[in-house]
């Protein structure tokens, strides 16, 4: 997801150390774990150690950006949570939650929807 925020000023691209500032943590730990990553095919890098995510990539944060919003709009529209605590916790679950659990869940708000039983604030 950092690499998806960051690159979307540099047409794609980010940088190793741009990546360690947002995450809090060394330019090492950011380059063991992109090792990782694009052992998997999620991102590609280029000879000025800049990083991009790959279609692969891509795809697997669209998912989770998904996943996030189902997490949060559940978590207002339906429980009332306050909009700044369903971000913190959409942001946690979003990690955790399996693609037929979220899938399941969209079915259920929509049907909530449909049947006008939405939190109103």
């Amino acid at each position: 997801m950092t690499i998806h925020e960051l690159g979307l000023d540099y047409g794609g691209w980010a940088r190793v150390s741009d990546i360690a500032r947002e995450l809090g943590i060394t330019r090492g730990s950011v380059s063991i774990n992109l090792r990782a990553l694009k052992k998997r095919g999620y991102i590609v890098t280029d000879e000025h150690r800049m990083v991009k995510l790959s279609p692969k990539g891509s795809e697997i944060v669209q998912e989770i950006k998904i996943k996030k919003t189902l997490f949060k709009s559940f978590l207002t529209e339906v429980l009332g949570v306050s909009e700044h605590q369903a971000e913190i916790d959409s942001c946690k679950i979003e990690h955790l939650v399996s693609h037929e659990t979220s899938e399941q869940l969209a079915r259920f708000i929509e049907q909530l929807k449909n049947s006008q039983f939405v939190h109103s604030s």
